[in-house]
């Protein structure tokens, strides 16, 4: 029996990983250990959090979390290293391109165990991005590297890895996002709005490049009130506290709401009109819910979505933010960009048969 060690740290990041999980589960001859590093600290992740999303629990949290990127990969590194020594797995499996992401790439890399890396091939060719830094990393110390799309298998050739590590799987968020809306739930403060479906454009703004930079954030909002949409705006804390310390008032169109639960995260994302975020994972999740999306960034590694029109790049310009809620169409036809929502079930099927020769870990 393979025993593949997974390590996650982010919640979307849990998200991926349970529709591979449950691959897993369904397979006799793989036994999988989870670990949390804790990266990102959620209240929100409690018990109820993984039964609700039918996650598994995991079996080693090591709740690092709060420190300097170079603070957390190394404290994060070391406790892997401990984790990995004793479980000796046959596969370390890591997903996307966070802190959590790199340092169970590295620990494993330094004793031999192979690397499968789900999301691999990724590129903002924005080196500004700490999340551009893990992914590249990690990209070129794994073993199997599983790519979403097409442009990502491009990316990976194009660095030099060899085709035979490569394969374009689809996207598991995709098979997450077809499992979870069956399950999805009206915000209870929705009602109290008294805003009709389909006639609200849904907004999410985390990145730091945007939060942290006065001119842009004001002018995001700016944009946000130019529109004249009616907009419903889930806080991340770290933009509730910029907002705070430029002292920005959102207009009146611009509902703020507390921060969802990914169910209702889906419901929201079904039922709104359009959406206006700079998170990487719901530009996928619009697409998948055939919204319009506009991405308040300068670059996306999701470049398909651009060059087929389903997604418009607007940075942080007033202007720009404002016209495309107003106007940006998408297509009338659907296009299959990320597989057909089974890329667990090849996940699973490329860790098993795919052969890695071991060798002695040296000590140096």
């Amino acid at each position: 029996m393979k025993k593949i060690l997974t390590v996650i740290g982010a919640r979307p990041q849990f998200i991926k990983a349970a529709t591979v999980s449950r691959a897993i589960a369904r397979s006799e001859d793989i036994k999988e250990i989870l670990v949390h590093t804790g990266q990102h600290f959620d209240n929100n992740m409690s018990d109820v959090f993984f039964d609700e999303m039918q996650i598994p629990k995991p079996n080693y949290n090591l709740n690092i979390n709060g420190l300097s990127h170079g603070a957390m990969v190394g404290r994060q590194l070391e406790s892997i290293e401990k984790i990995l020594l004793i479980e000796n797995p046959d596969w370390v499996l890591v997903y996307g391109d966070t802190n959590s992401t790199l340092a169970g790439a590295l620990a494993a890399a330094k004793i031999q165990i192979p690397i499968c890396h789900v999301e691999a091939g990724l590129r903002s060719f924005n080196r500004t991005m700490p999340e551009e830094i893990n992914r590249i990393l990690t990209d070129h110390l794994a073993e199997l590297l599983l790519a979403p799309s097409e442009i990502a298998v491009a990316n990976l050739k194009k660095e030099g890895i060899s085709d035979n590590k490569i394969k374009n799987i689809g996207d598991v968020m995709l098979d997450a996002s077809f499992f979870y809306r069956k399950n999805s739930r009206k915000p209870s403060w929705f009602e109290d709005l008294n805003i009709s479906i389909n006639d609200f454009v849904l907004v999410t703004i985390h990145r730091a490049e945007n939060t942290e930079v006065p001119e842009r954030l004001i002018n995001i909002f700016k944009g946000l009130e130019s529109s004249n949409a009616t907009i419903i705006l889930p806080l991340h804390p770290r933009t509730k506290a910029y907002l705070n310390k430029y002292k920005i008032k959102p207009a009146k169109n611009i509902h703020i709401v507390e921060s969802v639960s990914y169910l209702e995260m889906v419901w929201l994302e079904e039922n709104c009109k359009l959406i206006c975020t700079d998170s990487g994972g719901v530009q996928k999740e619009a697409y998948f819910f055939n919204k319009p999306c506009i991405t308040l960034r300068d670059e996306t590694e999701w470049i398909e979505l651009v060059d087929n029109n389903w997604n418009c790049l607007v940075g942080a310009d007033s202007e720009q933010i404002a016209n495309k809620i107003k106007n940006f169409k998408i297509p009338n036809n659907s296009i299959k960009l990320y597989g057909d929502g089974n890329s667990a079930e090849i996940v699973v099927d490329m860790i098993k048969n795919h052969s890695f020769y071991k060798e002695n870990p040296s000590s140096s």
